[in-house]
């Protein structure tokens, strides 16, 4: 989950499994790939 930014258009790459993304199942990744133009600041992700 990311802090700090908004994510326009993007949200199915940071919700909860099974509502905004599909669930990632073991042994298997997640590539995270969005734009974040014209922002500034801190920024920081947990999952």
């Amino acid at each position: 989950h990311w802090h700090g930014f908004f994510q326009k258009g993007s949200n199915e790459m940071d919700g909860v499994d099974s509502v905004t993304q599909c669930p990632i199942i073991p042994d298997n990744s997640s590539l995270y790939n969005f734009d974040v133009p014209d922002q500034a600041g801190t920024f920081w992700y947990h999952s």
